[in-house]
Protein backbone atom coordinates (compact mmCIF):
# COMPACT_ATOMS: atom_id res chain seq x y z
CA UNK A 1 0.00 0.00 0.00
CA UNK A 2 1.25 3.46 -0.89
CA UNK A 3 1.48 6.32 1.59
CA UNK A 4 1.34 10.10 1.66
CA UNK A 5 1.66 12.99 4.10
CA UNK A 6 -0.29 16.25 4.30
CA UNK A 7 1.20 19.72 4.59
CA UNK A 8 -1.38 21.47 6.72
CA UNK A 9 -1.06 25.17 7.49
CA UNK A 10 2.59 26.02 6.93
CA UNK A 11 1.86 29.54 8.15
CA UNK A 12 1.70 28.10 11.67
CA UNK A 13 4.45 25.47 11.47
CA UNK A 14 6.89 27.37 9.27
CA UNK A 15 8.07 26.49 5.78
CA UNK A 16 11.48 25.26 7.01
CA UNK A 17 9.97 22.64 9.33
CA UNK A 18 7.48 21.65 6.66
CA UNK A 19 10.24 21.22 4.06
CA UNK A 20 12.34 19.14 6.45
CA UNK A 21 9.32 16.93 7.19
CA UNK A 22 8.58 16.34 3.50
CA UNK A 23 12.24 15.65 2.66
CA UNK A 24 12.42 13.08 5.46
CA UNK A 25 9.14 11.56 4.26
CA UNK A 26 10.66 11.26 0.78
CA UNK A 27 13.74 9.48 2.18
CA UNK A 28 11.50 7.11 4.15
CA UNK A 29 9.70 6.08 0.97
CA UNK A 30 6.48 8.08 1.31
CA UNK A 31 4.96 8.26 -2.18
CA UNK A 32 3.21 11.63 -2.22
CA UNK A 33 2.57 14.85 -0.33
CA UNK A 34 -0.72 16.79 -0.42
CA UNK A 35 -1.17 20.49 0.18
CA UNK A 36 -4.23 21.99 1.85
CA UNK A 37 -6.64 24.78 0.95
CA UNK A 38 -9.49 25.89 3.16
CA UNK A 39 -9.50 29.49 4.42
CA UNK A 40 -5.80 29.92 5.20
CA UNK A 41 -2.98 28.69 3.00
CA UNK A 42 -3.60 28.08 -0.69
CA UNK A 43 -2.94 24.68 -2.29
CA UNK A 44 -0.41 25.84 -4.90
CA UNK A 45 2.34 28.00 -3.37
CA UNK A 46 3.75 25.35 -1.06
CA UNK A 47 3.94 22.74 -3.84
CA UNK A 48 5.74 25.15 -6.16
CA UNK A 49 8.34 25.65 -3.43
CA UNK A 50 8.62 21.93 -2.65
CA UNK A 51 9.05 21.05 -6.31
CA UNK A 52 12.55 22.53 -6.04
CA UNK A 53 13.29 20.96 -2.65
CA UNK A 54 12.43 17.33 -3.50
CA UNK A 55 13.27 14.83 -6.23
CA UNK A 56 10.93 11.84 -6.24
CA UNK A 57 7.86 12.39 -4.08
CA UNK A 58 4.63 13.15 -5.96
CA UNK A 59 3.11 16.58 -5.31
CA UNK A 60 -0.68 16.86 -5.09
CA UNK A 61 -3.18 19.59 -4.32
CA UNK A 62 -5.47 18.40 -1.60
CA UNK A 63 -7.51 20.22 -2.75
CA UNK A 64 -7.79 23.11 -5.20
CA UNK A 65 -11.28 24.59 -4.76
CA UNK A 66 -13.06 24.80 -8.10
CA UNK A 67 -14.98 27.93 -7.11
CA UNK A 68 -11.79 29.84 -6.31
CA UNK A 69 -10.47 29.70 -9.89
CA UNK A 70 -11.89 29.53 -13.39
CA UNK A 71 -11.14 26.18 -15.10
CA UNK A 72 -8.61 27.64 -17.54
CA UNK A 73 -6.56 29.10 -14.67
CA UNK A 74 -6.72 25.74 -12.87
CA UNK A 75 -5.41 24.12 -16.05
CA UNK A 76 -2.57 26.63 -16.45
CA UNK A 77 -1.58 26.20 -12.82
CA UNK A 78 -1.63 22.41 -13.09
CA UNK A 79 0.44 22.40 -16.28
CA UNK A 80 2.93 24.85 -14.76
CA UNK A 81 3.36 22.75 -11.60
CA UNK A 82 3.69 19.64 -13.71
CA UNK A 83 6.52 21.27 -15.68
CA UNK A 84 8.26 22.55 -12.55
CA UNK A 85 8.15 19.13 -10.87
CA UNK A 86 9.23 17.05 -13.88
CA UNK A 87 5.87 15.33 -14.13
CA UNK A 88 5.31 14.64 -10.42
CA UNK A 89 2.16 16.73 -10.06
CA UNK A 90 -1.32 15.40 -9.21
CA UNK A 91 -4.33 17.70 -9.54
CA UNK A 92 -6.67 17.19 -6.60
CA UNK A 93 -9.99 19.01 -6.95
CA UNK A 94 -13.02 19.52 -4.74
CA UNK A 95 -16.16 21.61 -4.52
CA UNK A 96 -15.50 22.69 -0.89
CA UNK A 97 -18.69 23.77 0.92
CA UNK A 98 -21.06 26.72 1.15
CA UNK A 99 -19.26 28.18 4.17
CA UNK A 100 -16.10 28.74 2.09
CA UNK A 101 -17.57 29.12 -1.40
CA UNK A 102 -20.29 31.62 -0.48
CA UNK A 103 -18.86 33.05 2.73
CA UNK A 104 -15.23 33.49 1.66
CA UNK A 105 -15.23 33.58 -2.15
CA UNK A 106 -18.64 35.18 -2.63
CA UNK A 107 -19.47 32.65 -5.33
CA UNK A 108 -22.66 30.64 -5.73
CA UNK A 109 -22.73 27.10 -4.39
CA UNK A 110 -25.56 26.08 -6.72
CA UNK A 111 -25.11 22.71 -8.47
CA UNK A 112 -21.58 21.88 -7.23
CA UNK A 113 -21.49 18.51 -9.01
CA UNK A 114 -22.48 20.02 -12.38
CA UNK A 115 -19.76 22.64 -11.97
CA UNK A 116 -17.26 19.90 -11.11
CA UNK A 117 -18.22 17.87 -14.19
CA UNK A 118 -17.77 20.87 -16.46
CA UNK A 119 -14.47 21.79 -14.82
CA UNK A 120 -13.06 18.29 -15.30
CA UNK A 121 -14.13 18.24 -18.95
CA UNK A 122 -12.46 21.60 -19.65
CA UNK A 123 -9.30 20.46 -17.85
CA UNK A 124 -9.07 17.28 -19.91
CA UNK A 125 -9.34 19.40 -23.08
CA UNK A 126 -6.56 21.67 -21.87
CA UNK A 127 -4.29 18.75 -20.91
CA UNK A 128 -4.79 17.21 -24.38
CA UNK A 129 -3.60 20.47 -25.94
CA UNK A 130 -6.95 21.37 -27.51
CA UNK A 131 -8.42 24.82 -27.97
CA UNK A 132 -10.72 25.63 -25.06
CA UNK A 133 -14.09 25.79 -26.75
CA UNK A 134 -16.82 24.67 -24.36
CA UNK A 135 -20.51 25.35 -23.90
CA UNK A 136 -21.99 24.24 -20.61
CA UNK A 137 -24.60 25.46 -18.18
CA UNK A 138 -22.05 27.15 -15.89
CA UNK A 139 -18.98 27.60 -18.10
CA UNK A 140 -18.85 28.90 -21.65
CA UNK A 141 -15.57 29.40 -23.52
CA UNK A 142 -15.11 31.75 -25.23
CA UNK A 143 -17.63 34.12 -23.65
CA UNK A 144 -20.71 34.51 -25.82
CA UNK A 145 -21.11 37.90 -27.44
CA UNK A 146 -17.57 38.92 -26.64
CA UNK A 147 -14.53 39.56 -28.81
CA UNK A 148 -12.47 36.59 -27.67
CA UNK A 149 -11.75 33.39 -29.57
CA UNK A 150 -10.99 29.91 -28.28
CA UNK A 151 -7.38 29.64 -27.12
CA UNK A 152 -5.01 26.69 -26.82
CA UNK A 153 -2.82 26.92 -23.73
CA UNK A 154 0.87 27.46 -24.38
CA UNK A 155 1.93 24.11 -22.91
CA UNK A 156 2.71 20.75 -24.40
CA UNK A 157 -0.01 18.12 -23.86
CA UNK A 158 0.47 16.32 -20.55
CA UNK A 159 -1.03 13.38 -18.73
CA UNK A 160 -1.85 14.92 -15.37
CA UNK A 161 -3.89 12.67 -13.08
CA UNK A 162 -7.07 14.21 -11.68
CA UNK A 163 -8.11 13.12 -8.20
CA UNK A 164 -11.47 14.18 -6.80
CA UNK A 165 -12.29 14.79 -3.15
CA UNK A 166 -15.93 13.72 -2.97
CA UNK A 167 -18.30 12.59 -0.23
CA UNK A 168 -21.90 12.74 -1.49
CA UNK A 169 -23.26 9.65 -3.33
CA UNK A 170 -23.70 11.24 -6.78
CA UNK A 171 -20.29 12.90 -6.55
CA UNK A 172 -18.74 9.57 -5.58
CA UNK A 173 -20.37 8.00 -8.65
CA UNK A 174 -18.85 10.70 -10.83
CA UNK A 175 -15.48 9.97 -9.28
CA UNK A 176 -15.82 6.33 -10.26
CA UNK A 177 -16.78 7.30 -13.79
CA UNK A 178 -14.28 10.06 -14.54
CA UNK A 179 -11.40 10.42 -12.07
CA UNK A 180 -7.95 8.89 -11.90
CA UNK A 181 -8.15 8.81 -8.12
CA UNK A 182 -10.30 9.50 -5.09
CA UNK A 183 -9.29 11.64 -2.11
CA UNK A 184 -11.43 10.18 0.65
CA UNK A 185 -12.22 11.64 4.05
CA UNK A 186 -14.54 10.46 6.84
CA UNK A 187 -13.77 6.95 5.61
CA UNK A 188 -13.81 3.83 7.75
CA UNK A 189 -12.84 0.35 6.55
CA UNK A 190 -15.58 -0.89 8.88
CA UNK A 191 -18.17 0.88 6.69
CA UNK A 192 -16.31 0.89 3.39
CA UNK A 193 -19.37 0.63 1.17
CA UNK A 194 -20.76 3.88 2.54
CA UNK A 195 -18.30 5.38 0.01
CA UNK A 196 -16.96 2.61 -2.20
CA UNK A 197 -20.33 1.24 -3.33
CA UNK A 198 -21.08 4.56 -5.04
CA UNK A 199 -17.63 4.77 -6.64
CA UNK A 200 -18.01 1.20 -7.87
CA UNK A 201 -21.42 1.95 -9.37
CA UNK A 202 -20.07 4.97 -11.24
CA UNK A 203 -17.11 2.99 -12.53
CA UNK A 204 -19.29 0.14 -13.78
CA UNK A 205 -21.66 2.50 -15.60
CA UNK A 206 -18.65 4.03 -17.37
CA UNK A 207 -17.19 0.65 -18.35
CA UNK A 208 -14.38 0.91 -15.81
CA UNK A 209 -13.31 -1.13 -12.81
CA UNK A 210 -12.11 -0.15 -9.36
CA UNK A 211 -8.59 -0.98 -10.52
CA UNK A 212 -8.77 2.12 -12.74
CA UNK A 213 -9.07 4.41 -9.70
CA UNK A 214 -6.44 5.05 -7.04
CA UNK A 215 -8.33 4.96 -3.75
CA UNK A 216 -6.52 7.38 -1.47
CA UNK A 217 -7.96 8.02 2.00
CA UNK A 218 -6.94 10.03 5.02
CA UNK A 219 -6.12 8.11 8.17
CA UNK A 220 -5.50 9.81 11.50
CA UNK A 221 -2.75 8.01 13.38
CA UNK A 222 -1.49 8.09 16.93
CA UNK A 223 0.68 5.43 18.53
CA UNK A 224 0.63 4.95 22.30
CA UNK A 225 -0.30 2.64 25.13
CA UNK A 226 -3.05 4.81 26.66
CA UNK A 227 -5.82 4.25 24.13
CA UNK A 228 -8.48 6.06 26.21
CA UNK A 229 -6.35 9.19 26.36
CA UNK A 230 -5.79 9.06 22.59
CA UNK A 231 -9.53 8.72 21.94
CA UNK A 232 -10.37 11.65 24.22
CA UNK A 233 -7.84 13.86 22.43
CA UNK A 234 -9.56 13.18 19.09
CA UNK A 235 -13.15 13.90 20.14
CA UNK A 236 -12.95 17.72 19.60
CA UNK A 237 -11.75 17.19 16.01
CA UNK A 238 -14.71 14.93 15.23
CA UNK A 239 -17.09 17.42 16.83
CA UNK A 240 -15.59 20.19 14.67
CA UNK A 241 -16.23 18.13 11.53
CA UNK A 242 -19.82 17.39 12.54
CA UNK A 243 -20.66 20.97 13.43
CA UNK A 244 -18.35 23.40 11.65
CA UNK A 245 -17.30 21.81 8.36
CA UNK A 246 -20.25 23.16 6.42
CA UNK A 247 -23.54 24.86 7.18
CA UNK A 248 -26.45 23.55 9.23
CA UNK A 249 -28.09 22.45 5.98
CA UNK A 250 -25.03 21.25 4.02
CA UNK A 251 -22.29 19.29 5.79
CA UNK A 252 -20.86 16.45 3.71
CA UNK A 253 -18.74 15.16 6.59
CA UNK A 254 -21.78 14.90 8.81
CA UNK A 255 -23.66 13.12 6.02
CA UNK A 256 -20.82 10.64 5.53
CA UNK A 257 -20.96 9.64 9.20
CA UNK A 258 -24.74 9.25 8.90
CA UNK A 259 -24.29 6.81 5.99
CA UNK A 260 -21.91 4.83 8.18
CA UNK A 261 -24.69 4.37 10.73
CA UNK A 262 -24.04 7.29 13.11
CA UNK A 263 -27.12 9.39 12.25
CA UNK A 264 -28.31 10.08 15.80
CA UNK A 265 -24.79 10.86 17.02
CA UNK A 266 -23.92 13.10 14.06
CA UNK A 267 -27.12 15.15 14.40
CA UNK A 268 -26.82 15.48 18.17
CA UNK A 269 -23.18 16.63 17.98
CA UNK A 270 -24.01 19.10 15.20
CA UNK A 271 -26.88 20.57 17.24
CA UNK A 272 -24.69 21.08 20.30
CA UNK A 273 -21.95 22.68 18.19
CA UNK A 274 -24.32 25.10 16.46
CA UNK A 275 -25.74 26.07 19.86
CA UNK A 276 -22.22 27.04 20.91
CA UNK A 277 -21.83 24.12 23.32
CA UNK A 278 -18.44 23.03 21.95
CA UNK A 279 -17.27 21.09 25.02
CA UNK A 280 -20.56 19.23 25.25
CA UNK A 281 -20.38 18.43 21.52
CA UNK A 282 -16.93 16.88 21.98
CA UNK A 283 -18.07 14.83 24.99
CA UNK A 284 -21.02 13.58 22.93
CA UNK A 285 -18.69 11.92 20.38
CA UNK A 286 -18.81 8.14 21.01
CA UNK A 287 -15.59 6.12 21.00
CA UNK A 288 -16.54 4.42 17.71
CA UNK A 289 -16.65 7.74 15.84
CA UNK A 290 -12.94 8.02 16.64
CA UNK A 291 -11.58 4.47 16.65
CA UNK A 292 -13.33 3.34 13.48
CA UNK A 293 -12.09 6.29 11.42
CA UNK A 294 -8.35 6.07 11.96
CA UNK A 295 -5.54 3.98 13.44
CA UNK A 296 -4.89 4.48 17.14
CA UNK A 297 -3.22 2.56 19.94
CA UNK A 298 -0.24 0.26 20.27
CA UNK A 299 2.01 -0.47 17.27
CA UNK A 300 0.32 -3.85 16.90
CA UNK A 301 -3.14 -2.23 16.86
CA UNK A 302 -2.09 0.36 14.28
CA UNK A 303 -0.48 -2.26 12.04
CA UNK A 304 -3.63 -4.42 12.20
CA UNK A 305 -5.71 -1.38 11.33
CA UNK A 306 -3.60 -0.69 8.24
CA UNK A 307 -4.34 -4.26 7.12
CA UNK A 308 -8.08 -3.53 7.36
CA UNK A 309 -7.73 -0.56 5.02
CA UNK A 310 -5.79 -2.69 2.56
CA UNK A 311 -8.30 -5.55 2.76
CA UNK A 312 -11.20 -3.34 1.60
CA UNK A 313 -9.23 -2.14 -1.44
CA UNK A 314 -7.62 1.11 -0.32
CA UNK A 315 -4.48 1.59 -2.38
CA UNK A 316 -2.96 4.60 -0.61
CA UNK A 317 -3.13 5.97 2.95
CA UNK A 318 -2.64 9.63 3.82
CA UNK A 319 -0.83 9.45 7.15
CA UNK A 320 -2.44 12.14 9.33
CA UNK A 321 -0.01 12.70 12.20
CA UNK A 322 -0.79 15.38 14.78
CA UNK A 323 0.27 18.67 13.20
CA UNK A 324 0.30 20.43 16.57
CA UNK A 325 2.99 18.08 17.93
CA UNK A 326 6.63 19.25 18.04
CA UNK A 327 8.61 18.66 14.82
CA UNK A 328 10.92 16.08 16.41
CA UNK A 329 7.95 14.08 17.69
CA UNK A 330 6.18 14.18 14.32
CA UNK A 331 9.28 12.91 12.53
CA UNK A 332 9.77 10.11 15.06
CA UNK A 333 6.12 9.09 14.69
CA UNK A 334 6.41 9.13 10.90
CA UNK A 335 9.50 6.91 11.06
CA UNK A 336 7.66 4.49 13.36
CA UNK A 337 4.57 4.47 11.12
CA UNK A 338 6.60 3.80 7.97
CA UNK A 339 8.30 0.87 9.73
CA UNK A 340 4.82 -0.55 10.42
CA UNK A 341 3.70 0.04 6.82
CA UNK A 342 6.78 -1.63 5.38
CA UNK A 343 6.35 -4.58 7.75
CA UNK A 344 2.74 -5.15 6.67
Amino acid sequence: MQTSVSLGAYGRTGIKDLTEYVQIAERLGVNSVWSAEAWGTDAVTSLAYLAGQTEKIRLGTGIMQISARVPSMTAMTALSLNDMSDGRFILGLGVSGPQVVEGLHGASYIAPLSRLRETVEILRMAFRGEKLAFEGKYHTLPRQGGEGKAIRLNHKPAEIPIFLATLAPKSLEFTGAAADGWLGTSFSPDYADAHLAHIREGAQKAGRTMADIELHVGCQIEIGQNVEEIIDSKRPGVAFQMGAMGSAQTNFYNDAFKRAGFTDDALAIQKLWIEGKRDEAAKRVPDEMVTQFGAFGTPEMVKARFKQYEDVGISSLSLRIDQEAPQKQRIETLEQVMDLVNAS
